[in-house]
């Protein structure tokens, strides 16, 4: 896809989506000219097949799969070496079913259109473990707060598809706080309020997309945003401030009746096995379990309602879990949040990201992916005060850059109808993306460090490195590095990963160097990096 075909895009969705894109009173969004900032090539108009390179599944569970690929529509897709049970729609590229045995299948997959044709190999994996690379997709919160609907979450699936973001491997849409109601329904479990006319269609819908399908509770007797949560105080599944008419017309407590923090606590009856028969009946791949301080006999609660569904739903909690807790971690969950809320300011980027995440580089591992928090690109509020985000373009280059090096979840947080040409280049890069879903799965970590800058550097599946220099100071610095001091042998080529080009070759034991901006950074590959061949003469 051309940047002038992303262009198109982009106009037809502010139209479409206009009416959708501002809050009651809201003052018109202005979005900034960055252009001058873009470093990513377009994309090929012949087929691209992006993406990561393994996919898990448990067995007998449903399997969805939406291939990534670039390029002019119409296309063809075909798959060769596919697990029993599982079929591709080669015209949407979607594969399905449910795969009956256990293995690892090494599967061509090839994308053909009217200009030519691309095969890259995709290992699908039919065992215990999900999310084998990080996920990637879209959350409600930071955009849209409490005010989420259905509608908006199908025009945030439609955009997710139109802009070319599906393309990359962006797959998840996930419902954030306030879609709930009161319970009900055959297992007396969360129904949705009155916001959400019918949440099986709305699954249905994404995965005719080819996209995943989140949600959100936590195991209190109310969630941070004051609707019901996954367990209650009555063994009936009522709740006494909605019974006293403390509520919204959604069932959200009205915090002007009653203080938030009578109700955050744990009940005496846990309802995760009805929420979770319910959540897998209208079709959700993911949730969002959320309460402060993590602890491990609620995780394990809903792990056990989780894995009794027998659906395969990433089990993602949050917030700011704890090492000391990584045992439970690493045995219940695919991803935890490191961090309290992120925020779109330069100091909670230095916060949560150079200052929050190397503690938890020996616990991120294939479906083991501790998470920085959402991304804040492009128009974000917490459905507030709608503002486009205060980060600058370098900043914003600093944001995803540490998030791919570091193999955090990437997940949107912005509204889709107003992505501008700068942010999607700052998502549709395949080789940044291709270091975040890297199938070795392990952390970038911090290398060197020193005043106002700091290097992370990350081994890749093939051998190569990459390696990232960022400067934190206001100023423009010269950062660099040594391939002897990195640990790697011979000459190696250096590759622009924002620019995605081969920018030079530096020698074993000389510095390449380069002039990062304030706030900004510098993303490079190192080819072949790390070697197995027998070394011969001098390489003190």
């Amino acid at each position: 896809m051309t940047l002038k075909h992303v262009s198109i895009i982009i106009a037809a969705l502010s139209v479409s989506l206009s009416a959708a894109a501002q809050l009651p009173g809201e003052d018109e969004i202005v979005v900034p000219d960055y252009s001058a900032y873009i470093l990513t090539p377009k994309a090929p108009d012949t087929p691209r097949i992006n993406g990561p390179k393994v996919y898990g599944a448990r067995p007998k569970a449903d399997f969805l799969y939406r291939i990534p690929a670039t390029g002019v529509r119409p296309m063809h897709f075909s798959a060769k070496g596919l697990p029993r049970g599982l079929k591709l729609d080669a015209h949407k590229g979607i594969i399905s079913g449910k795969a009956r045995r256990r293995g690892s299948y090494r599967v061509q997959i090839t994308a053909t259109n009217a200009l030519g044709s691309d095969t890259r190999e995709l290992r699908i994996e039919i065992g215990d473990r999900i999310a084998l690379t990080p996920p990637l997709g879209w959350n409600s919160w930071n955009c849209w707060g409490i005010s989420i609907s259905q509608e908006r979450i199908l025009e945030s699936a439609r955009a997710l598809v139109e802009s070319g973001l599906a393309d990359y491997g962006w797959s998840y849409v996930n419902i954030d706080d306030g879609w709930q109601g009161i319970r009900g329904g055959q297992w007396n479990a969360i129904q949705p309020n009155k916001k959400f006319r019918d949440m099986k269609e709305l699954g249905d819908s994404l995965h005719a997309r080819g996209l995943k399908f989140g949600i959100y509770s936590g195991p209190w007797c109310s969630t941070y945003a004051s609707h019901i949560g996954s367990s209650c105080d009555n063994p009936d599944g009522t709740y006494w401030w909605i019974q006293q008419g403390l509520v919204d017309e959604n069932y959200r407590l009205d915090r002007n009746k009653l203080d938030k923090e009578e109700i955050r606590n744990f009940g005496k009856y846990s309802f995760a096995a009805a929420d979770a028969r319910q959540w897998a009946a209208w079709g959700v791949d993911y949730l969002k379990y959320d309460w402060n301080p993590n602890d491990e006999w609620w995780m394990r609660d809903m792990r056990e309602a989780i894995d009794a569904t027998g659906r395969d739903i990433l089990y993602s909690i949050s917030n700011s879990s704890r090492v000391t807790i990584a045992q439970a971690l690493l045995k219940y969950a695919q991803c935890w949040r490191t961090t309290n809320d992120i925020r779109d300011t330069w100091e909670s980027i230095v916060t949560i990201g150079f200052e929050g995440q190397d503690k938890w580089a020996a616990f991120r591992s294939p479906g083991h992916w501790p998470d920085a928090d959402m991304l804040v690109l492009g128009k974000v509020g917490w459905g507030r005060k709608m503002h486009w985000t205060q980060l600058t373009p370098w900043e914003q280059y600093t944001h995803i850059t540490l998030w791919s090096i570091l193999a955090s979840p990437m997940l949107l947080g912005c509204d889709m109808s107003l992505l501008d040409p700068f942010t999607l280049s700052l998502l549709c890069n395949r080789e940044v993306l291709d270091v975040n879903q890297d199938p070795l799965g392990l952390q970038g970590v911090r290398f060197a460090s020193g005043e106002g800058h700091v290097t992370y550097v990350k081994p890749l599946e093939d051998g190569t490195i990459a390696v990232a220099l960022f400067n934190l100071s206001e100023e423009e610095k010269v950062l660099g590095f040594a391939p002897k001091k990195l640990g790697v042998f011979g000459d190696q080529t250096v590759r622009d990963l924002w620019r995605q080009k081969d920018v030079g070759k530096v020698a074993y034991k000389d510095r390449w160097e380069v002039a990062v901006p304030p706030h900004g950074c510098a993303f490079y590959r190192l080819s072949p990096g790390h070697t197995a061949d027998k070394l011969e003469g001098f390489y003190r």
